[in-house]
């Protein structure tokens, strides 16, 4: 079965509909890019792809040995480079719960982000820079 479906609305606009779920999100091009940089664009998409990927494969490590994450946040800043024009570099800094984490369980915690799916689908040409805040 697909994943989604995306229709193009005109104006640098998409809508994305998740098939299984039925959810849609809307892209449009950045503000640098001739777009009105009104949602996500395609390239904050990934960058926010790559966190929100980390803290679900770190939340499957935290709920198999029993660590408290709720609360754990992250701030993504993207990074653009010309010719050609790409990302960059994906900063990723998370803000951690004040949780008293041994330093086992941050080990665990940050091999699991470092390690989930979409930071190893990633071109090693993109720089991830990756800050855990405790």
């Amino acid at each position: 079965m697909a994943t989604s479906k995306i229709i193009y609305s005109g104006n640098l606009r998409t809508t994305a509909t998740h098939l299984q779920s039925g959810l849609s999100i809307i892209t449009d091009a950045p503000t640098d890019n001739n777009g009105k940089g009104e949602a996500f664009s395609p390239t904050d998409l990934l960058a926010t792809s790559l966190g929100c990927c980390m803290l679900t494969i770190m939340g499957i490590v935290a709920d198999r040995h029993g660590i408290r994450l709720e609360g754990a946040g992250i701030e993504i800043t993207k990074i653009m480079e010309a010719n050609p024009r790409r990302v960059g570099e994906i900063v990723v800094i998370f803000d951690m719960p004040k949780n008293n984490f041994t330093q086992k369980e941050k080990d665990l915690l940050e091999h699991a982000a470092h390690t989930c799916p979409v930071a190893k689908s990633l071109s090693p040409d993109l720089k991830q820079t990756i800050v855990f805040n405790y």
